[in-house]
């Protein structure tokens, strides 16, 4: 295969390099970035300098750079996997509009609803409905800290997709000796897993900061879990999903990780540092910030009962600090558990 990685962020890169892997056989595998002055560091040192330092790039995986005068090049590949942040989906995807090889993301999210965005907040499928109709699309996403795909340690992920043939191409894309690559086709339980971990994984880390136990984490989990689950079902997602990779197993991963970024910015929240300080010193993208409140705005439209992440949102709103946070959760009332 011919493979396009769009996007030369941890995740992207990491993937590239697990498209490499001993025994792949692809034609060609193309890491495309859109800094020139990170393309020729890449090139010069076979590092990802910013993003994963220490990590060798593969003698196979090319270097490109990405502008809008060569995205035809596209057109030859097999597969283009788009590896940027969700902000950036509905640009890309608008650009890709009229290629015919098939086209999948990876990034995990709502898009952040604007004003100037009649129809945002969307999920990445539904931006696709609406900039890119026409195109081949899936998502692949489960437990996957990038650092550790990139060096070859065991990991497991979902390909989802309505389209049978693309789930599997992506299980011809990247299937391999440390990489196992699971099928769906529902692609709304997959996006929602995803995105909602990642505001879950802020709660995690707020509960971890401020040193509230491990009883705690796992009460948390447990009921996001149970958040995350009723609220993909009022989408149309399969209740079934929510058990799988994406959903239980980002979850724990993600809420527990020293590698998360979203856990990193609760933990930075009840340390003290603003929100604008934890983001800025993490130097990556934490998604669950900028998803945050379409999460809860949506829940509310669907009149499903999301109260940790509706804490989470009032936290970074600034209208609760970590403390007050906490408390309005422990000051709900008891109920059924299987009812809430």
């Amino acid at each position: 295969m011919k493979i396009a990685v769009l996007g030369a962020g941890a995740w992207g890169t990491a993937l590239a390099i697990g498209a490499c892997a001993p025994g792949s056989r692809h034609l060609a595998v193309g890491l495309w970035a859109r800094d020139a002055q990170q393309v020729r560091a890449m090139r010069e040192q076979r590092v990802n300098p910013r993003y994963l330092p220490g990590v060798s790039l593969p003698e196979q995986l090319s270097v490109v750079h990405w502008t809008t005068d060569n995205l035809n090049g596209l057109a030859g590949q097999d597969l283009v996997v788009i590896a940027t942040p969700m902000a950036a989906l509905r640009d890309v995807l608008g650009q890709l509009g009229g290629l015919r090889v098939p086209v999948v993301w990876l990034c995990k999210g709502f898009e952040k609803a604007r004003p100037d965005l009649p129809a945002g907040g969307l999920m990445a499928h539904e931006i696709a409905q609406l900039c890119a109709g026409g195109l081949r699309v899936g998502v692949l996403s489960g437990p996957s800290f990038a650092l550790e795909v990139a060096r070859g340690q065991p990991t497991a992920l979902v390909a989802a997709s309505r389209d049978a043939p693309l789930r599997a191409d992506l299980v011809r894309a990247f299937h391999g000796p440390s990489l196992r690559v699971y099928t769906s086709d529902d692609v709304v339980g997959v996006e929602v897993g995803g995105a909602v971990k990642n505001v879950l994984a802020i709660a995690a880390g707020l509960c971890d900061g401020l040193q509230l136990g491990l009883n705690a984490r796992a009460a948390l989990i447990t009921r996001g879990l149970s958040e995350m689950t009723r609220f993909g079902c009022a989408l149309g997602a399969r209740a079934e999903t929510f058990m799988g990779l994406s959903g239980l197993g980002d979850l724990v991963l993600t809420a527990t990780g020293d590698l998360s970024r979203n856990r990193r910015v609760g933990m930075a929240l009840a340390q003290g540092q603003t929100l604008a300080q934890a983001v800025q010193a993490l130097g990556h993208v934490a998604e669950g910030v900028y998803c945050a409140s379409t999460v809860v705005q949506r829940a509310r439209q669907l009149a499903v009962e999301m109260p940790i992440c509706t804490a989470v949102n009032e936290l970074l709103e600034g209208r609760l600090d970590p403390v007050q946070a906490v408390a309005a959760l422990m000051a709900r009332e008891a109920r059924n558990e299987a009812q809430s």
